[in-house]
């Protein structure tokens, strides 16, 4: 009888539980959690994520399972955001549970590195960028593969009057460009055949099996891990066909620096060597070593590989459909373009494109740029873990080691940020009364992060897009093919998730 009774009290005290939850947006079930509302979602996380934040006032703590550490606490408040990335910096990383999810892929590179690795490595990477060769070299890579890459291939579907899938080659374009000045090794994906690349796709499935880990509980996909069953299977086999890759680079990259007794030529300027052969101060010297292990460069290009290809593609697939869609929009960028620049063709009938100098007198396709990074941001979500315990200018309590997560997507449909025309696609709300670019604080407008760890290929990436945009934009007209479906995929970068199918039109203005 006493058992029964216990029984029954635990009953009751579960069900009121349950009631007293039923009125939230996800539902707290007893034992599971929320897990069956946001397992039921996983399909439009983003979408979803977005309406939950806008029912709860920009700030919402998930509850999982009892037994399963999935607890975290979502946000899209600018002056939380603003706390976890400035003011308190100090107390928030990259966390235990982050470093288990990305380090079989990323290994101790910059997206998962901490404290003073994380400093040496955003020194390498900032010495690389300023380095004098660099601009030349991104510069000459970009036109090189608009030049022989896109622009053969959107001639091709204009002439054969063929549909053609824009994100595909964008990703082809940015995956080249990437290993290119990474690796320096030309993938040679960006063709019209659109081959198959095994180390491309390798990367790709990467890719979606780190966000399905964000949102299984931890025991389900180390147990998936152990077996070698599922998704995890998929992760072993795709990381060994990329590491091939990569430690092949390395291996050539040091034969060739030992065979040469020449400095480095201004054409083979790429990471590798420049990893492999700068070593200018004291600090740096003192992790040579560490720092010329081919594991070490294997995770550093890995890292900048990954930043430098996935989320430019993703930002300038957004970006062209955005374009096409808006026609008024875009008739102001070639407008802009045929007013400031020498808006002719090449002379050789392959197409116009675009010097840096020329780009950086385009504000309102900057501006452009800056609204569709706004809506789709290439990274949706970032996460980071409270080392002690805070409070949030929200008033939310944060204990030690809590998962918190940010969403710039779900900011960028606030209208607390943005207005009621939060939904619009409206670059002018980037340009001041003046005509000129406006600031707009980091913390409002987070797809380069902010804070100490900012993405410190912010102009590299922003320079990149306008590059390809601008070409696009001025040789070829897209038109979205009708009834097509664009809705963002399942994966840790916002891609369309059944790509951008368009035909393509040449403009008659060349």
């Amino acid at each position: 009888m006493l058992r029964l009774a216990f029984l029954f009290i635990i009953f009751l005290w579960l069900s009121f539980r349950w009631w007293r939850n039923r009125s939230s947006v996800i539902i707290n079930w007893p034992v599971v959690g929320m897990l069956p509302g946001l397992s039921l979602n996983s399909s439009r996380i983003h979408e979803f994520l977005t309406y939950v934040l806008q029912q709860c006032g920009g700030t919402f703590a998930f509850k999982g399972p009892w037994f399963g550490s999935l607890d975290f606490l979502v946000t899209s408040n600018p002056a939380n955001v603003h706390h976890i990335l400035r003011k308190k910096a100090f107390n928030y990383h990259k966390g235990v549970e982050f470093k288990e999810i990305f380090a079989e892929s990323f290994g101790d590179g910059i997206f998962c590195a901490d404290g003073d690795r994380w400093k040496t490595q955003r020194r390498t990477i900032h010495s690389f960028i300023k380095d004098s060769k660099f601009e030349e070299a991104v510069e000459r890579i970009i036109q090189r593969k608009v030049s022989q890459g896109i622009f053969v291939i959107l001639e091709h579907f204009s002439e054969q009057r063929e549909e053609v899938d824009m994100q595909d080659v964008l990703k082809r374009f940015m995956f080249d460009f990437a290993c290119l000045l990474m690796l320096g090794f030309d993938s040679n994906s960006l063709s019209i055949d659109f081959p198959q690349v095994p180390y491309k796709q390798a990367y790709y499935d990467m890719e979606e099996v780190l966000l399905q880990r964000h949102v299984k509980p931890q025991w389900f996909w180390k147990l998936q891990k152990w077996l070698q069953i599922g998704e995890e299977r998929k992760m072993k086999i795709s990381s060994e066909i990329f590491d091939r890759l990569l430690y092949q680079c390395i291996s050539r990259k040091k034969e060739l620096l030992n065979r040469s007794k020449t400095p480095m030529h201004r054409d083979d300027f790429d990471f590798l060597t420049f990893m492999l052969v700068e070593d200018n101060n004291q600090e740096e010297r003192e992790m040579s070593a560490f720092k010329k292990s081919e594991k070490y460069a294997r995770d550093m290009a890995l890292n900048l590989l990954s930043a430098g290809s996935e989320t430019v593609s993703s930002g300038l697939t957004w970006f062209l459909w955005l374009v096409a869609t808006h026609p008024l929009i875009e008739k102001s960028i070639l407008e802009e373009m045929k007013t400031n620049l020498n808006g002719e063709g090449d002379g050789d009938g392959k197409g116009r494109h675009f010097s840096f100098e020329e780009l950086s007198k385009l504000n309102y396709l900057h501006a452009a740029m800056c609204e569709s990074l706004r809506l789709y941001p290439p990274v949706p979500f970032e996460h980071t873990v409270s080392v002690g315990s805070d409070t949030l200018p929200s008033g939310h309590q944060i204990g030690k080691n809590t998962r918190v997560i940010y969403s710039p997507y779900s900011m960028g449909r606030m209208e607390e940020i943005w207005g009621g025309d939060c939904l619009e696609f409206k670059p002018e709300r980037w340009i001041s009364n003046k005509g000129e670019l406006g600031d707009v604080s980091p913390y409002r407008f987070t797809a380069f992060n902010a804070g100490p760890r900012a993405c410190i290929g912010k102009e590299l990436a922003m320079v990149e897009m306008k590059a390809v945009g601008a070409a696009v934009i001025w040789n070829y007209s897209l038109q979205v093919v009708e009834n097509h479906p664009i809705l963002p995929s399942n994966s840790i970068v916002l891609h369309m998730k059944h790509g951008l199918k368009v035909r393509v039109l040449k403009r008659s203005h060349l």
